[in-house]
Parts: structure tokens; sequence; C-alpha cells
């Protein structure tokens, strides 16, 4: 009669290790979104200025602050953190790849099969 609460509770912690895995991958998921959508808004605003002269007035946001540039002050700027970004979307792609194999791992593991309702 032992047994039958230690079952229980493996089947909770086992439960509990998958809810925590597919959380973090969603959290990851919902990161690597908003960075690509943050890259593309990022591409959009250089093929918009790269054909203007590079004394022509821009607007820049900083900090909630509007500020007055130039196209030729800014663009640099915008490259390194399109440059930043890239980079910041290939290690959170990383991440979520490792974190979704540890997981494949912990259910071969346990053997763990997931039944979807």
């Amino acid at each position: 009669m032992a047994s039958q609460p230690a079952a229980t509770k493996r089947q909770q912690d086992l439960q509990l290790q998958y809810t925590t895995y597919k959380n973090t991958l969603q959290q990851l998921a919902q990161k690597i979104g908003d960075v690509e959508q943050e890259a593309e808004e990022h591409k959009l605003v250089l093929e918009t200025l790269e054909p203007l002269p590079g004394d022509r007035k821009c607007f820049r946001m900083i900090n909630g602050v509007l500020v007055e540039r130039t196209v030729q002050d800014v663009i640099p700027a915008l490259r390194t953190n399109a440059e930043g970004l890239k980079k910041v979307l290939d290690d959170l792609v990383k991440q979520y790849k490792l974190k979704q194999d540890e997981l494949d791992k912990w259910k071969k593991k346990n053997n763990v099969q997931v039944v979807q309702s």
C-alpha cells in the first residue's frame, strides 16, 4: 500500500517537470517572436532611410524622447542595433533547440508519453 502514494508522488513530480519544460519553451518562443518583430522593424526603417540623402532630417526615439538627427547619423546606429538583434535571435534559437533536446531526452529517460486532450 505504501507504493501507491509513492507512484502518485512520482507522477506528480514528472507532471511538474514537464510543465516547467513546456513553460520555459513557451517563454523562449515568445522572446524569439519579439526579437524577430523588432529586427523586422529595424530592417524596414533601414530600407526606408538608405536611399535618402545623408543630410536629410529624421527623428529617432531614444528612451521615450523623440530626438532630431540626420539620416547619416541614424543609419550606423540602426545597423549596429540590427546586427545585435540578429545575434540575440541566434542565441535564443540555440537556447530553444537545446531546451527542446533536453525535454526529448528527459521524456525518453523517464518514459513519458504526452496525451493530448
